[in-house]
């Protein structure tokens, strides 16, 4: 991605780099997901394993006060917290950040549905990735409301000539005319700018920027899943995002304006006490479902300096959870049936999986279920994770950041693979050195030793790279 000129930026606002003690992230296999909530900053740096696993190296987090509903609002808070995520995950990794994949959602996002064609030159030849890139390109210079920029355009259906609903890129077709249907998601500029303005203050570049829910959907959903038709409900700090997928598709996407703040603030009005104090009671004693809730059971709060503490019971809690809660679940069901109604399809087999830091409230699939009518889960990110990842990761809180780090990573080979190639280079290099010590020795024997060495190594290397391209192959 192109950066940002930055002279503009009052001196105040730019952080001076300082000298890092560690390596610097080696961008051939090494991955950082940046996801930068209205609640809280995420950094999560990442490679494959031999395996194709995701081995998490370090991440970071810290409160975030400078963004309102997913857009940026104070730069110097926002600043502030991606540095010291940044520095934590760096401290954790041993590792110094320098490029990270930025996920965005927020109020400003929309979608929109369109179809391109383009005029093939040579219909008899095979259609290559190059003339679907040309599509996709043609879609990208499409008209938009002022002040708005395209950031995703997802082709969905493609159509060779009379051949259509084709779900993939139909490399090896032949025909006069390539045409494909795109699900196209649209932000602002200024709210892009200022989120990528933010990432740059902090001394780091953007490599990508990912719409959210995309990127939690890599984390939490299974294939299956995809197939069969899920809608992924993000809940998260200022925000509820919603993503439907079919037939492997992306269909729908929509921002609902309200996440688990509102909730917060709903608990802080209610008993007359401070933001933090009612976020700390919705998490440890809230529930969506009050019927499970007890009148008999109290909780204590301390009130503000001289006056008496603020009783009141899990089941008020409750009732002030449910009522929100149901507002935002009405807001999602109304976008499914909208979605149904348009695309005249019914069947969502997958049902609803929620995922984001909102969706760890207690009992809240049972209440969607209730709602939707559609089956719920409680979508966690670990899948994709190597064994021995740290428990406090494997959260719906963090699988956004870990959704960016898998789409990071589809393009990277395994880390093995860069080992042994390093390892292969330093020892070719000691091979010819020791082939230029050899050539002004005298003694034929060594001479014979070396050539018998070099020759065992190359082939090690010829069939280590001959399995490698038949991986690839495979992927």
């Amino acid at each position: 991605m192109k950066r940002m000129n930055t002279d503009s930026i009052p001196d105040y606002f730019k952080q001076e780099e300082a000298p890092s003690p560690f390596r610097k992230q080696d961008e051939r296999f090494e991955v950082v997901g940046l996801d930068i909530g209205t609640t809280k900053v995420v950094a999560i740096i990442g490679r494959k394993n031999q395996y194709g696993k995701i081995e998490i190296l370090g991440y970071g987090k810290a409160s975030n006060k400078g963004v309102k509903n997913g857009v940026v609002v104070n730069l110097t808070e926002t600043v502030k917290a991606i540095n010291e995520a940044v520095r934590k995950a760096e401290y954790n990794a041993k590792i110094q950040i320098k490029k990270v994949i930025v996920g965005i959602a927020g109020q400003h996002i929309r979608s929109i549905q369109t179809s391109e064609y383009i005029m093939r030159e040579k219909p008899d030849e095979i259609i290559s990735h190059e003339e679907v890139d040309k599509l996709i390109n043609q879609v990208k210079r499409i008209h938009v409301e002022p002040g708005e920029k395209i950031i995703h355009a997802l082709p969905q259906e493609f159509k060779v000539d009379d051949e259509g609903n084709i779900p993939d890129i139909p490399i090896g077709m032949a025909g006069t005319r390539l045409e494909a249907n795109f699900h196209v998601v649209v932000g602002k500029i200024a709210a892009i700018q200022n989120l990528v303005r933010c990432v740059e203050m902090a001394n780091l570049e953007v490599a990508d920027i990912t719409l959210e829910p995309l990127a939690s959907a890599e984390a939490v959903l299974v294939d299956e899943e995809r197939e069969g038709g899920t809608v992924l409900i993000d809940i998260g700090g200022g925000t509820t995002d919603i993503a439907i997928f079919k037939n492997n598709i992306i269909r729908h996407t929509a921002i609902i304006p309200y996440g688990g703040n509102i909730i917060t603030k709903d608990i802080a009005n209610g008993i007359y006490v401070l933001e933090r104090n009612a976020e700390r009671i919705k998490v440890k004693f809230g529930s969506a479902w009050p019927a499970e809730a007890s009148d008999m059971d109290v909780v204590s709060i301390h009130g503000l300096p001289g006056r008496p503490p603020v009783e009141i019971s899990f089941k008020s809690i409750a009732r002030i959870i449910k009522a929100r809660v149901e507002e935002i679940i009405l807001m999602v069901d109304a976008e499914i049936r909208q979605y149904q109604e348009m695309n005249n399809d019914p069947v969502l087999l997958g049902g609803i999986v929620l995922t984001g830091g909102g969706s760890e409230l207690k009992h809240l699939p049972q209440l969607v279920n209730l709602i939707t009518g559609h089956y719920t889960r409680l979508g966690l990110p670990g899948q994709h994770l190597a064994g021995g990842t740290e428990r406090d990761l494997i959260s719906p809180k963090y699988a956004t950041a870990i959704g960016l780090l898998i789409k990071g990573l589809a393009n990277k080979k395994n880390y093995e693979y860069y080992e042994y190639e390093d390892e292969n280079n330093a020892t070719q290099k000691n091979i010819d050195k020791e082939e230029d010590m050899a050539s002004v020795s005298t003694d034929p024997d060594n001479k014979t030793d070396q050539s018998t060495n070099q020759k065992i190594k190359k082939q090690r290397f010829s069939i280590f790279n001959t399995i490698m391209k038949f991986i690839d192959k495979l992927e």
